[in-house]
């Protein structure tokens, strides 16, 4: 069975993210499962291998058949759009920032024009990219606009839960604002499309909104006027969902079998829980889109950047769950 070719981006490269992908291309196991390659800067790349005294050579390639893909050995794309003049651990920089956009950049265009399956990324800055000139606030936002999707959807898997989120990167009140019967039925539909995708089996779980699902209206009533009528709704229509189910109990429920996903309602709500689980093998993925996205789900961690203290496993655990579900790609738009 022929290997699926998954791009690792560098990210913010005065970040941990060369690092930590380079640190990936040392598992055997990543190589047990795909044909990686890296997109980044082989000034920065070199750099890297002589700070984190690494035993790794590079191959420069242009397309994806050039790949020798063997342990030992990185194949990275060089967009040589790093200053090293200007390159320094810890900082924020409008020269990573702007670089950290190409790498996705390259990686959208690999999968539309090359043979790729899916991408990994490591973390980027926001206050790094805007000072570079890219307006977007996140990985979500610019792979949106480079697929032409316009709300990708952002699910988590540790273990085997998968957690799907109804808002992200809104205010509390606002993620409350946004629990409505049109949103939700849309989540709910989309959200089953992409597990089938995903070839996942079993029911979408809802969570409530309220403790102990509001009490009749007692603690509020989002899930009386909005969420059980979406619910309802979407069963009406055939799908293959419950709920709402307290969000105190939802997610250990989750990793049953006859579960295969929660619809969680906030950023939080299925943040704390994935990642009080399993914080370092939380994996964020992007789905909605032509291509699947993985994710390590930390930040650039400017703080031990260059003191080569950083911990690949989400990187390493992202790269392999790209490859379990490389198979998404069939599913172009």
């Amino acid at each position: 069975m022929k290997k699926p070719y998954i791009a690792i981006t560098f990210g913010d490269v005065s970040g941990v993210g060369p690092e930590i992908v380079l640190k990936t291309c040392l598992e055997k196991r990543v190589y047990d499962v795909c044909n990686p390659v890296v997109i980044g800067d082989k000034k920065v790349f070199e750099r890297a291998v002589k700070d984190f005294n690494l035993e790794l050579k590079v191959n420069v390639i242009s397309k994806l058949n050039q790949g020798k893909y063997q342990l030992g050995t990185v194949d990275l794309i060089d967009l040589d759009n790093i200053d090293m003049n200007d390159f320094e651990y810890g900082k924020v920089s409008g020269q990573a920032g702007k670089a950290a956009y190409e790498y996705i950049e390259k990686a959208v265009d690999l999968y539309y024009n090359d043979e790729l399956n899916a991408i990994a990324t490591s973390p980027i800055n926001k206050e790094a990219l805007k000072k570079g000139g890219i307006n977007f606030i996140g990985h979500t936002e610019i792979l949106g606009s480079l697929t032409n999707v316009a709300d990708p959807l952002t699910m988590f898997e540790v273990d085997n839960l998968r957690v799907f989120f109804l808002s992200r990167h809104v205010s509390l009140r606002k993620a409350i604002d946004m629990v409505k019967k049109d949103r939700l039925i849309d989540y709910i539909e989309r959200s089953i499309i992409e597990l089938k995708k995903l070839n996942v089996k079993g029911t979408l779980y809802v969570s409530g909104l309220n403790p102990h699902n509001g009490e009749n209206g007692l603690f509020g009533d989002e899930e009386i006027k909005e969420i059980i009528p979406a619910i309802k709704h979407c069963q009406e229509e055939g799908l293959d969902v419950y709920g709402p189910i307290p969000g105190d109990s939802i997610f250990y429920k989750g990793f049953g079998e006859k579960c295969s996903g929660i619809l969680s309602l906030y950023h939080d709500q299925g943040h704390i829980a994935t990642k009080t689980y399993d914080f370092h093998r939380t994996i964020s993925l992007t789905l909605g889109m032509p291509v699947l996205r993985t994710s390590v789900d930390h930040g650039t961690a400017f703080d031990i950047a260059g003191k080569n203290i950083a911990d690949p496993i989400s990187m390493i655990e992202s790269v392999v769950l790209a490859a379990k579900y490389g198979e998404y790609s069939k599913h172009r738009n």
